[in-house]
């Protein structure tokens, strides 16, 4: 009776014994969240740059500033 080698004899098949490809498994779906209310969300934004100076003279919160000025003009074109 022949017992097959612990370890392979030839280095090649050792090598294709580590490289076999690999079962692909099925991604999960990703999962749907809703969006919070009341939750700012970070984006890039180009503004000109005498608007951003007129924003920022007034120091920190220019950002809420802006935001504010947005949500008017929302409003207002409805």
């Amino acid at each position: 009776m022949t017992k097959t080698p612990r370890r392979p004899v030839n280095a090649l098949d050792a090598a294709e014994a580590l490289f076999k490809p690999a079962k692909k498994v099925a991604a999960a779906p990703p999962v749907a969240r809703p969006a919070l209310p009341n939750v700012k969300e970070q984006v890039t934004l180009k503004l000109d740059s005498d608007v951003l100076v007129y924003f920022q003279e007034d120091g920190p919160g220019w950002q809420d500033r802006i935001n504010d000025v947005l949500r008017a003009a929302m409003r207002n074109d409805r």
